[in-house]
């Protein structure tokens, strides 16, 4: 990645598995380093300009550091994390947690209250019942589904702030916050990069998170492009970030075909099916914690639930791509929040 090539927003780095660094002169008396770091099932990515590779280097090994710590917390697939405890023992007692994982938890409860529960960290058992969490897709029978979606829903988590413990009243569920763990491990790599100073830095997530810290030298901002959500090779827009995070939800990310018809990962809690018109979505906030929720809660909930959204929540730019008269055609929505409250010198442009 150069700076000279727009990052690919839709398309995973192709990097192999565990890190690679490269540092270079960026000719105005500063070093561009870039590592990348395999995280949380997918490549993390840190594209940073400071005055040593040594001193970037140190920020950018505590940057993955912080994600290598979260996702021992957070993890759906490692038994002795915080997150597979709740899901083992949450259904028969209060389980206490990290002040951190609490306020994320509160956060999850709050996206989902806010979207109508469009966004929903209690997907867990459907994702199982539709084989997505084993690369192993079905379709469910009637009476599976009925059961499941019993097990399904916010309202079923109990948090308890003075005790700081969480508790579902209902057995069998699982959380997974597959749909929010990246963007807020992005953001928290992005303050440690900030506290040691990093003013110009490009932190990404696979294909689906990435924060635009500042900008390359003598440049506006990051440019990062934003993949056809049909043809993966070709690009719709080429967008420029400061100071701002994109992330995007997409049916191509994980799903499987069964006599010619795509299913993918992106569930509608209310039916238990995979949600069918809506191909890709784009979200540009201020922070990737927001937007990934908001990317995964805009692809289910619609173009007219989005929009009734934005109109009482600032500083979010929405790009939604439907399915049109065939599955060969696109349709562009794009939309905005009725205020703006950014600071200066956060902005995007195409």
């Amino acid at each position: 990645m150069s700076d000279a090539t727009p990052d690919r927003a839709c398309e995973d780095f192709s990097a192999p598995l565990g890190e690679r660094r490269t540092a270079v002169a960026s000719g105005d008396s500063l070093v561009r380093l870039e590592a990348a770091h395999f995280a949380m099932g997918t490549m993390f990515s840190i594209v940073a300009y400071g005055p040593n590779s040594t001193y970037l280097q140190e920020a950018m090994d505590r940057a993955f550091q912080e994600i290598d710590r979260l996702d021992s917390r957070m993890s759906h697939y490692r038994p002795d994390s915080e997150l597979c405890k709740i899901n083992r023992d949450a259904a028969r007692e209060s389980v206490g947690v990290s002040p951190e994982l609490f306020e994320l938890l509160e956060k999850c409860v709050s996206y989902s209250r806010d979207t109508n529960g469009a966004f929903d960290i209690t997907v867990g058992p459907l994702m199982k019942l539709w084989g997505f969490f084993h690369g192993c897709g079905r379709i469910p029978a009637r009476p599976e589904l009925a059961e499941t979606l019993q097990r399904i829903g916010y309202g079923h988590i109990k948090l308890e702030p003075e005790a700081r413990a969480i508790a579902f009243d209902q057995l069998g569920m699982e959380l997974d916050l597959g749909a929010i763990g990246k963007g807020y491990a992005v953001d928290r790599a992005v303050a440690i990069l900030r506290a040691r100073g990093i003013t110009r830095s490009l932190i990404s997530s696979g294909s689906s998170s990435i924060y635009a810290l500042g900008a390359p030298p003598g440049a506006a901002g990051w440019e990062v492009s934003v993949c056809d959500p049909l043809e993966r090779r070709k690009q719709t827009h080429i967008l420029r970030l400061q100071n701002l995070s994109i992330s995007i939800s997409g049916a191509c990310e994980q799903r499987f075909v069964l006599d010619g018809k795509m299913y993918g990962h992106l569930l509608d809690l209310r039916t238990g099916m995979p949600v069918e018109k809506m191909l890709m979505t784009v979200v540009l906030a201020e922070s990737n914690t927001a937007g990934d929720a908001l990317s995964t809660a805009f692809f289910v909930a619609g173009v007219d639930q989005t929009r009734v959204y934005l109109e009482n929540h600032p500083n979010l730019s929405v790009f939604l791509y439907l399915s049109a008269n065939s599955q060969r055609q696109v349709e562009e929505v794009r939309l905005a929040s009725n205020v703006n409250s950014l600071p200066a010198d956060s902005f995007a442009s195409i």
